[in-house]
């Protein structure tokens, strides 16, 4: 029992506060910097002396009797959720993308106060993307950028739409790739004649 309640308690740094409001069901963490908010569908109870947020099974209010596995996998998930959003408010991410391939490039534009993104790769035509307010791009070398933000799924999400343009050959060198997930190339299949 010990062992469950510290499973589903989070501590929290010192330099975020804490907002919750009991009747709306949102909870607010912010820092210096930033802010970030999350609409909940459960109680939490919290203690702001050891700075620490516990999510308890009684305090879910919409969930019957007969469902006490869907209870501990949503319990599960608002505490994710809510470790995640502290990591958002305290720190910002950068996914790091290669073009390999002749002729592949990334150019940062900046067009009527908008930044763009124009990416060669190897079609008969050029891919233009509106970098969104929120993020930044840093483009180092040609086949080298980065993408940096401060909310882990969209950074991950662009870079997701990024790499979907090119999709990775598994026989060829041409693709384009995050830095931890690289392709693993198949050999070719020779025929005897």
């Amino acid at each position: 029992m010990i062992a469950e309640i510290k499973r589903y308690t989070i501590k929290v740094p010192s330099n975020i506060s804490i907002y919750y409001c009991d009747k709306t069901q949102i909870i607010i963490f912010s820092s210096p910097h930033k802010r970030r908010a999350l609409k909940l569908k459960l109680k939490l109870v919290i203690n702001q002396t050891k700075k620490n947020i516990q999510v308890t099974q009684n305090s879910f209010f919409s969930v019957s009797n007969h469902d006490k596995k869907n209870l501990k996998v949503l319990q599960a998930t608002y505490v994710v959720l809510i470790k995640q959003l502290i990591l958002e408010v305290e720190t910002s991410f950068c996914k790091r993308l290669i073009l390999v391939g002749v002729g592949y490039k990334a150019i940062l534009l900046q067009i009527s106060n908008t930044d763009v993104l124009h990416l060669k790769l190897g079609y008969s035509h050029n891919i233009y993307i509106k970098v969104p307010k929120t993020l930044k791009i840093f483009c180092l070398k040609a086949n080298k950028f980065f993408i940096k933000g401060d909310s882990y799924t969209f950074v991950t999400q662009i870079a997701a739409v990024i790499r979907s343009y090119k999709t990775p050959e598994p026989y060829k060198e041409k693709e384009s790739y995050i830095q931890q997930k690289k392709l693993h190339l198949k050999k070719v299949k020779k025929y005897k004649q």
